[in-house]
């Protein structure tokens, strides 16, 4: 089963692209307004792993957070503060006081929100690591070496073009958008960066470096990419 992420944040647009984000790694994600409605969500859904802001209608983050941890039933659900505003150390201070097990600023990075979820749930036991080698044909990437093989000969990626091979191999089969790719590779808001060109220059340099496994990756169009 996949593993559960509640998201409660009244930034619609924040949440949305989040949610994108950590579906395209396989996380199931939930979402809530405002504390007061994500301790009843919290409740039905019973999520893995909660992220938090601070500043929210209703019921503030630090609330949410206090009252989660003094729940017998709930207390052992970890949960990460996010902020954009309270972000000095004494804020953070506070924020480990309320019961919070990781705190992060906004804006972040996505990769590095990821990084600090998968520590969490290692911890609790509610995430084991997915294979670390992809494979399709003769291609190969290991994802812990960030290392990529065409027929055992090593292909040299930039960190992008590494992550856009990656996510369409994880996801083969599946049609994924410019706006997709932007948002899950990039960690894009779309809503405020939307130019897909971006994606079209690295597929190209990508498409160049490997070679003859190029003709895997397809092009759809007005849909986006995918490899069969």
């Amino acid at each position: 089963m996949a593993v559960k992420i509640l998201i409660v944040d009244d930034d619609k647009d924040l949440v949305l692209v989040l949610r994108k984000y950590l579906e395209s790694h396989g996380f199931e994600v939930s979402t809530a307004s405002n504390g007061a409605t994500a301790i009843s969500v919290t409740a039905k859904k019973r999520p893995d792993l909660i992220l938090a802001d601070v500043d929210m209608p209703r019921m503030d983050g630090l609330t949410f957070c206090r009252k989660i941890k003094e729940s017998e039933v709930l207390s052992s659900i970890p949960l990460i503060i996010m902020s954009g505003k309270k972000i000095s150390e004494m804020d953070m201070v506070s924020g480990y006081n309320f019961g919070a097990d990781d705190y992060i600023s906004k804006p972040f990075s996505y990769q590095v929100l990821i990084a600090k979820i998968k520590a969490i749930l290692k911890i609790t036991g509610a995430y084991s690591e997915k294979s670390s080698i992809l494979t399709h044909l003769d291609l190969e990437i290991n994802t812990k070496s960030r290392t990529v093989t065409i027929s055992g000969n090593a292909v040299k990626l930039t960190t992008k073009e590494f992550d856009l091979l990656s996510a369409l191999v994880e996801n083969r089969g599946a049609i994924l958008s410019a706006q997709d790719l932007l948002e899950s590779v990039w960690g894009y808001n779309t809503d405020d960066y939307n130019n897909f060109h971006t994606v079209e220059v690295h597929m190209s340099n990508l498409r160049k470096k490997l070679g003859s496994y190029s003709k895997n990756i397809i092009a759809v169009p007005g849909h986006g990419y995918k490899i069969d």
